[in-house]
C-alpha cells in the first residue's frame, strides 16, 4: 500500500509540475522574454483577471498551494507568486495558511504509511534534536520554522516532526506563526517586483534594487538571517 501510495504521490506531482509548466509556457510569447514592456503587458492582464473575481482566484490558488507542498513542493516559488498576484498582505495571509494545511497533510500521510521508513532513514541524523522536541514540541518546532528548518530541504523538514510523534495542532499552529516572518518578505519582494514593472518604463537592475518595495524587505531579509543564525546557536547548535 504504501509503496503504491508512494508512485501515485510522485505521478501526481510530475503532473501538476508539468500542467503548470505547460500552461506557463503555452501563454508565454517566448520571443518577447528580453522585452520589457512584455512584463508589463502580462502584469496588467494578471491585475484585470485577479480583480474581476478575486475570491474565486484565492480559492484557486489556496487549493494549488496545498496540493503542491503536499506532494513535497518547494515554498519559495509559490510565496513570490502570492506577493506578485494579491499584494503583500493578502499574499501572506494565504500563502502561510494554505502551506501550513499542505505541510499538514504532508505529515499526516507520511505517519500513516511511511512512519517506519522516516524513522529508519532519519532518526540517526536528527537524533540530537528529539529530545528538545520532546521537551516542549511546539516551542522548538516553531523556533525551527521561524530559522527555516535548519537548512533542510522544505519537503523534508514537514515530515521530521514523525521522529517524535508531534500532535497534529501544535504542529499546524507553531507552522503557522513560524511561517510568518520569513513569508512576509517573500511576500513583500513579489509585492514589490509586480509595483516595480507596473511604475517603471525600462528595466534597469539598480532600478530595481534601489527600489524601496524591493531593498526594504531585502534589508529585513538580512536582519532575519541574522536573528535566525543566533536563534539556531542557542537552541539547536549547542544541542546534546
Amino acid at each position: 500500500m504504501s509503496k503504491n501510495l508512494k508512485i501515485f504521490l510522485g505521478i501526481s506531482y510530475l503532473l501538476i509540475l508539468f500542467g503548470f509548466l505547460y500552461f506557463i509556457f503555452t501563454n508565454l510569447q517566448i520571443n518577447r522574454l528580453n522585452d520589457f514592456s512584455y512584463y508589463k503587458e502580462l502584469q496588467i492582464d494578471l491585475g484585470n483577471y485577479i480583480s474581476a473575481n478575486i475570491l474565486i482566484n484565492l480559492i484557486y490558488f489556496f487549493i494549488f498551494s496545498v496540493v503542491w507542498v503536499a506532494l513535497l513542493g518547494f515554498g519559495s516559488p509559490i510565496l513570490i507568486i502570492s506577493g506578485v498576484l494579491f499584494g503583500k498582505w493578502i499574499g501572506t495571509l494565504t500563502s502561510v495558511i494554505s502551506i501550513s494545511c499542505g505541510a499538514l497533510i504532508l505529515y499526516s500521510i507520511g505517519i500513516f504509511f511511511f512512519r517506519d521508513l522516516i524513522k529508519a532513514i532519519l532518526e540517526k541524523k536528527f537524533e540530537k534534536y528529539i529530545h528538545q522536541f520532546q521537551k516542549n514540541e511546539f516551542f522548538y518546532f516553531f523556533i525551527y520554522r521561524f530559522i527555516g528548518g535548519l537548512g533542510v530541504p522544505f519537503g523534508l523538514q514537514n515530515l521530521i516532526p514523525i521522529l517524535f510523534d508531534m500532535k497534529k495542532i501544535n504542529y499546524f499552529l507553531a507552522s503557522f506563526f513560524g511561517f510568518i516572518p520569513s513569508m512576509f518578505i517573500m511576500n513583500t519582494i513579489g509585492a514589490g517586483l509586480n509595483s516595480y514593472i507596473e511604475e517603471a518604463q525600462s528595466f534597469r537592475m539598480i532600478d530595481l534594487i534601489l527600489t524601496p518595495e524591493i531593498y526594504f524587505p531585502i534589508i529585513l531579509f538580512g536582519g532575519f538571517m541574522i536573528i535566525s543564525f543566533f536563534l539556531k546557536n542557542k537552541f539547536f547548535d549547542n544541542a546534546n
